[in-house]
């Protein structure tokens, strides 16, 4: 939260009594008999909701072009896109899956893996699912980064074991990266092949706020998290990363953070807290969608900067 810088006035001067719609202005609410102030700050907006009310699925792509597919049946198979307003009905995946990795853009999209522990991967042309090359390791609650031709594949779980392996994908086959400091599952991946950043997860049924950073053969450690969590989302890149929702000892939660390279810092909280849900796009203009509360939604919601009202 913003804090107002100490002020010192002599004489006498008005206040006005409404909240105005850019940031920088002070005034008296009479209705709660408080002073209040407005600074420029990222919040999150409603967008249009899913087609397909869903948790657990995975998303790729840009705040005005998104891309969600799998999830919990009978999503399993289903893919939408987003527009920047409404989302469309897209090309079904090839295999029904949920807790699959992610990465790429809306028009060359990539999944992989996936419950119940799968090793396939599907390439998306903005139209129709394809075969890719398999993942060497079979897993589902994995994170996902990169591209299409230049993806990357990190930790996840199955037959109750947790990894830390990393695999690279080069637009047909996967090969071994470096290995996670810490094996985890539901972790949020963010980045690109490169400069790939995960954070958060369950590592061994604890929920973990640590966040490592991949240079493209090796994982380093970064900032912790603010708030520990796992089945959380992200976005944007190395430097700039956003992580929102998630689920914390306490249960589902709303905060979203934001990394600058080496720490994380709070940001605007999600309209709706949720766990299990996917996002897509950049630090400054982020995408949320879908999700359990537990009950899986349909809501998409847009990050971005925009006026916040404080309370003195």
């Amino acid at each position: 939260m913003a804090e107002l810088a100490t002020l010192l006035a002599t004489g006498s001067f008005t206040l006005g009594n409404s909240s105005p719609t850019s940031s920088g202005y002070i005034w008296f609410n009479s209705g709660s008999m408080k002073l209040e102030y407005s600074y420029c700050g990222a919040i999150w907006s409603a967008g249009g909701a899913l087609i397909t009310s869903r948790s657990i699925l995975t998303g790729a792509g840009t705040q005005n072009a998104g891309l969600a597919f799998g999830g919990i049946s009978p999503a399993g198979a289903c893919t939408e896109e987003y527009n920047g307003t409404s989302w469309t009905a897209g090309g079904a995946l090839i295999e029904t899956r949920n807790l699959s990795g992610g990465a790429g853009e809306q028009n060359a999209g990539l999944a992989f893996g996936g419950g119940p522990g799968i090793t396939c991967t599907e390439e998306y042309n903005g139209s129709s699912w394809a075969s890719g090359g398999a993942l060497s390791t079979a897993r589902y609650s994995l994170a996902g980064a990169g591209t299409q031709n230049a993806g990357l594949a990190v930790g996840g779980t199955a037959n109750f074991s947790y990894f830390s392996c990393t695999e690279e994908y080069d637009g047909s086959s996967w090969s071994s990266g470096g290995a996670l400091i810490t094996g985890r599952a539901c972790l949020a991946g963010i980045g690109t092949q490169n400069a790939g950043l995960v954070a958060g997860g369950d590592a061994s049924f604890n929920i973990v706020s640590c966040t490592e950073e991949y240079d493209g053969s090796s994982w380093s450690t970064g900032g912790v998290l603010i708030t520990a969590r796992c089945s959380l989302a992200g976005a944007g890149t190395q430097n700039a990363g956003l992580a929102f929702g998630g689920c914390s000892p306490a249960g589902a939660v709303s905060c979203t953070e934001e990394y600058n390279g080496s720490s994380w810092s709070s940001g605007g909280a999600l309209l709706i807290a949720r766990r299990d849900l996917a996002g897509a796009g950049t630090q400054n203009a982020g995408l949320a969608f879908g999700g359990g509360t537990p009950s899986a939604v349909s809501c998409t919601e847009e990050y971005s900067q925009g006026v916040q009202v404080c309370s003195l």
